[in-house]
């Protein structure tokens, strides 16, 4: 009988904290931004993201103090991103990418075989 492949995948979330274990920086963070950079807005950044400008301010805000650096600037009526977030955001994408490379690498050179063993062998029965 041939060993059936069972379908799993590793998953990671990665965030960066404070000494006091407060999140300073993360996937929520950097998708705000993201759409704060795209539409150049805070509110209209907060409409498509189903959250009050206040929420987004706020988690913004304290990003920005927990830094030590601004994120967003006001632009007229809208905003815009910083440099300095243009740069944290493709440092947490590359750091994300290579949390997944290295995470996959390890689930595949450890984990799975023994996973698939195991669904094999309760299918078998």
């Amino acid at each position: 009988m041939a060993k059936e492949k069972t379908s799993f995948s590793v998953r990671s979330k990665i965030w960066i904290e404070d000494v006091e274990g407060n999140v300073v920086f993360g996937l929520g963070r950097y998708r705000m931004l993201e759409v704060i950079g795209r539409l150049g807005s805070m509110n209209a950044a907060a409409r498509e993201l189903r959250m009050s400008y206040r929420a987004v301010w706020i988690r913004i805000r304290t990003s920005e103090k927990r830094i030590g650096k601004t994120l967003v600037s006001r632009q007229g009526k809208g905003s815009q991103l910083t440099p300095f977030a243009e740069d944290l955001m493709k440092q947490f994408k590359r750091l994300q990418s290579i949390v997944e490379a290295e995470s996959n690498d390890v689930y595949e050179s450890l984990i799975s075989d023994h996973l698939n063993l195991v669904s094999f062998q309760k299918i078998k029965k």
